[in-house]
């Protein structure tokens, strides 16, 4: 039997991995007007880049989770599943933009919960008059939620109670604090999530019989991905400002926005496939887990490694004191969520209500000052 040319292989992809291989020729790209002195056209291009990067992190991850058996595979999905937005949070960290980190949290949040979910929910509700789900294991995650709207508020409050001289050092403290219970509480999710509740998140484990990746391959595609997207990252980082001068864009909007959904462009895709072939619960996984890992898992390591990297150029430490518009977005998010999943079903109203609320927010976040 005869190898199958390249123009043949190339007519076996779907859609979604000939665009992934197309995108990757943003990463040179990038490379090239970065080293060219354009930075306007090198973080457009970073930001592309990011997105097959990003995916095939994802792809080779669950293939490490399939080989390594339900549980050891869980733990790598969950660990390592928002790694792109992780990575590039902590190269803007390292460069001393708090204010990018915080964005891009606040963004990746309220984009899983509201635009993933948003968007799923649409197109699975479009072929579906009705889909289900297990409502414990979404109300279980929505109650996580909750608890990273209290972390966040918290250190938000301290402004009306605490004097402004004190004010710094009691917040930095706290929020170290709060990062420590919010670990602490990551962990337990993860016991009852693979071990002591596993049945209801069992459509969630991946299962694939054909097309499986070898070791090597999987572990190979996996750090060339996340070398790829830690000097992406750097690049976005350093064209960052030229970047908000061209465009008249803000830090906060750019980390809400334009960061956040280039990280989670492949889990997007993945959720709307999932919902479209009424796999509903897969949906409601990836979206509201995603968000929790954000909230419980990436924002107390950016606290940690804030510690480690010490102050900015301004004296600041990274911490969870928020600004309140972005405590108020996740807030919003939150509760919005939890409305719709009261009784355990969806229809494509209830998604279109949730990326109506995200993009109230995101034109919020574009022309807050």
């Amino acid at each position: 039997m005869s190898a199958p040319t390249r123009h043949g292989i190339w007519r076996g992809l779907t859609l979604g991995e000939r665009l992934m291989l197309g995108l990757l020729g943003c990463v040179p790209l990038a490379l090239f007007f970065h080293f060219t002195h354009r930075p306007v056209a090198a973080f457009a291009l970073a930001c592309l880049g990011v997105v097959p990067l990003a995916g095939y992190m994802g792809k080779a991850t669950e293939m490490l989770a399939h080989r390594a058996g339900s549980g050891v595979g869980g733990f790598l999905n969950a660990t390592f599943g928002n790694a792109a937005e992780l990575i590039i949070a902590l190269v803007a960290l390292h460069s001393g933009n708090i204010t990018l980190v915080k964005a891009s949290v606040t963004g990746s949040i309220i984009g899983n919960i509201l635009f993933v979910l948003g968007a799923a929910v649409v197109a699975g509700g479009w072929g579906h008059k009705r889909q289900s789900f297990n409502l414990t294991a979404a109300s279980v995650s929505s109650s996580m939620m909750l608890l990273s709207v209290i972390a966040l508020a918290l250190p938000a409050l301290f402004h009306t109670f605490i004097p402004p001289d004190r004010l710094p050092h009691i917040e930095n403290d706290m929020s170290l604090a709060i990062a420590l219970v919010l670990l602490a509480l990551y962990g337990l999710s993860l016991l009852f999530n693979l071990r002591t509740h596993k049945h209801l998140y069992c459509e969630s484990e991946t299962h694939a019989g054909e097309g499986l990746w070898s070791l090597r391959l999987s572990v190979g595609i996996l750090s060339a991905a996340t070398g790829g997207v830690g000097i992406l990252a750097e690049i976005l980082v350093r064209g960052l400002e030229p970047t908000l001068a061209s465009f008249g864009f803000t830090e906060t909007f750019v980390g809400v926005v334009i960061i956040a959904i280039i990280g989670n462009a492949a889990e997007h895709s993945t959720a709307v496939r999932m919902a479209v072939k009424d796999r509903m619960n897969l949906s409601f996984t990836i979206a509201m887990e995603s968000s929790k890992q954000i909230a419980l898992f990436v924002a107390p390591v950016l606290v940690l490694a804030g510690r480690l990297f010490g102050p900015n150029a301004d004296g600041d430490l990274m911490n969870l004191d928020f600004a309140p518009m972005e405590v108020l977005a996740v807030t919003v998010s939150v509760f919005m969520v939890s409305s719709i999943i009261h009784d355990g079903e969806t229809n494509w109203m209830e998604g279109a209500l949730l990326l109506g609320v995200y993009l109230i927010l995101a034109a919020g976040f574009y022309f807050i000052p």
